[in-house]
């Protein structure tokens, strides 16, 4: 036992002890913390190098609240400046979370409701809508891309003519056909931007303001997102007078091509730069209740359907993948949650929660590569979150009617409405069963065997719940995944189709080959009935220079490029159609009874078939500004 007149001396000693193992402790703590956090940050590192990314920054929301965040890579290549857990990034459609919760924002305060029809607030649109007595499109609709709208046009999505103030409006200045309902507003799931672009307009309509002043003081603020903003965001000075933002990084494109962001009409679907912290406390307030500071911010019912899929014909069959008011349910590595992509110029991001495990993480890079395995960083993020897998759903009996969704189907609607022909012949998926697996196998890709978990219910192999569901609906029969869905075509127009694109290829090649060959023997002649066609097709070749010297960024602006295209495309069909009157008004000649020769009026015939074919699908002449 101590003397109490040791204490003193026991005390100095450790004081001693401690003053010098202390630094040394503390060193050893934070080598700890930074070993725990090396491998993620390490792999990311590699992930990007291997994969040709420029950069990356990163949050996680942990279970017990607090937010993760870190970066690797380069922020701007050039300069060689690397990326910090703070720089500013570009999100794309990621933003269109945040401007959700605008929306519900509004309704909230009953300001607007769900349920309101498009029209109401927005009477001076031109949409055309056959089902307008029965399903007006709804505000709930443009939240959860169900409102049949097409996604995109090409000039809406690639010109430089837009500033950072173009009236929203100007973005469906575009033909009666550009708003167009093609399907039953809220039966199927198609993703519009132009519905997001809409939703920009009724925010201003029932605001008073621009949507991204509204959106910014409103809704940002109040989250406490002060590094994130809707208003245009650059990394260069502009002659409008933007102002380069010396912490937003640099964009960037396959083998690190710099791309600064330009303004865009469409810009309250993918117009918004904030910061992975930031991300953080968005992700944060999506998996709570919706209250802020002790009141009620968002209705807790609304809360509850963003990422509750509903009101699709999918989602009523009884398949749980699908869109809600903000996010779509994800599926993925044995983990299930409610995310959103984003694609911006020279940007990727990806957002995700797990309501259930308190967890979410948040990720964006500032490259655009077509060909990077993005995925896998999504990966890693997920096992750094630790969260609990789940079982494979098991397998279960099918209904006995499965083999008649036997055929060949085809995206209903499609992507862009203006590629309607492209999906059709392109685009088909066939769906077999064997009896006991159903079987995608779609032209491009890789084929799918679902298995079957329950009546019209099926699960793929990398999938853990449901993962489509087969319908009929007014008697066709309908594949879905919740997020695209596919109707069964008629053999007969699939076999008149492909027979056309045949039959027209084949054609063109013979005009092509075979005036190439004459023309080096000079023997194609003014009057040859494939010189007017040789020349046609060659001069599809004169708009490629310019092509290559322009933006990919002004496909949808009235260019040399783009005009010289349309005059090639529209003179195409022309010019078959004079060399057929030639072999017409020839037929009979002496001259003309050679065996080649006679093939000639075939091979225009058939180029001239599928050419006409593509004028009625639009797509002749080739007008970019138009698609």
């Amino acid at each position: 036992m101590l003397k109490r007149n040791q204490y003193p001396a026991l005390a100095a000693r450790a004081g001693l002890w401690l003053r010098r193992a202390l630094p040394a402790m503390l060193l050893c703590c934070a080598t700890a913390a930074h070993a725990a956090g090396a491998p993620l940050a390490a792999e990311m590192a590699a992930g990007l190098k291997e994969e040709g990314l420029a950069g990356a920054v990163w949050s996680e929301v942990l279970p017990d609240g607090t937010v993760k965040v870190g970066a690797s890579g380069l922020r701007d290549a050039a300069k060689q400046v690397p990326m910090q857990a703070d720089t500013r990034v570009q999100v794309g459609s990621v933003g269109k979370v945040a401007l959700a919760l605008g929306v519900l924002r509004l309704v909230s305060e009953d300001r607007l409701t769900l349920d309101t029809p498009l029209q109401q607030v927005l009477p001076e649109l031109a949409l055309r809508n056959p089902w307008l007595a029965s399903d007006p499109v709804r505000i709930r609709h443009l939240l959860a891309h169900t409102s049949g709208l097409d996604n995109a046009r090409f000039w809406q999505a690639f010109s430089l003519h837009p500033a950072p103030d173009t009236p929203l409006a100007d973005a469906f200045d575009g033909g009666g056909n550009l708003l167009r309902v093609r399907t039953r507003p809220g039966s199927r799931y198609a993703y519009s931007n132009m519905g997001y672009g809409l939703l920009g307009m009724v925010i201003e309509k029932v605001t008073g303001q621009p949507y991204e002043r509204y959106l910014d003081a409103q809704l940002l603020q109040p989250l406490g997102m002060a590094d994130s903003t809707f208003a245009f965001v650059t990394q260069m000075s502009t002659q409008a007078g933007t102002q380069a933002d010396p912490r937003l990084a640099m964009g960037y494109f396959e083998h690190g091509v710099a791309q600064p962001a330009v303004p865009q009409y469409l810009r309250p679907a993918a117009q918004f730069t904030t910061t992975a912290a930031d991300m953080g406390k968005l992700a944060q307030f999506l998996m709570g209740d919706g209250t802020l500071q002790g009141s009620q911010f968002i209705d807790l019912a609304l809360m509850g359907a963003l990422s509750e899929p509903a009101g699709t014909d999918a989602a009523q069959a009884g398949l749980a993948m699908g869109h809600g008011l903000a996010l779509a349910v994800r599926d993925r590595h044995n983990v299930v949650g409610a995310c959103h992509p984003g694609t911006a110029v020279g940007f990727r991001a990806m957002l995700c929660i797990y309501p259930e495990q308190d967890s979410a993480f948040f990720v964006a890079f500032n490259t655009d590569a077509e060909h990077a395995d993005y995925e896998r960083f999504n990966r890693l993020l997920l096992r750094d979150l630790e969260l609990p897998l789940r079982a494979p759903a098991p397998r279960g009996t099918p209904a006995p009617t499965v083999e008649n969704w036997q055929g060949v189907y085809l995206p209903s609607p499609g992507a862009m409405a203006s590629m309607a022909w492209i999906d059709a012949v392109f685009g088909f998926t066939r769906v077999k069963w064997d009896g006991e697996s159903l079987f995608l196998i779609p032209f491009q890709g890789e084929p799918r065997e679902l298995e079957p978990v329950g009546g019209l219910l099926f699960r793929a192999s990398d999938r853990s719940t449901a993962s489509h569901v087969l319908m009929q609906e007014d008697g066709k029969h309908i594949l879905s995944d919740g997020l695209r869905s596919y109707e069964r075509a008629s053999m007969l127009r699939m076999l008149v189709l492909w027979g056309s694109l045949a039959l027209g290829a084949a054609g063109l090649l013979y005009v092509l080959l075979v005036g190439a060959y004459r023309a080096a023997r000079r023997t194609l002649g003014r009057g040859d009935h494939l010189f007017v066609p040789l020349l046609s097709l060659l001069a599809l070749l004169l708009p490629l220079p310019f092509f290559y010297f322009q933006s990919y960024l002004r496909l949808g602006d009235v260019t040399l490029a783009s005009v010289l295209l349309a005059l090639a495309t529209g003179a195409l069909p022309l010019a078959m159609a004079y060399g057929l009157a030639r072999c017409w008004r020839s037929f009979g000649a002496a001259a003309e009874t050679g065996t080649l020769a006679k093939w000639d009026w075939v091979a225009l015939l058939a180029a001239l078939q599928l050419l006409l074919v593509l004028a009625w699908w639009g797509l002749l002449p080739l007008r970019m500004w138009q698609l």
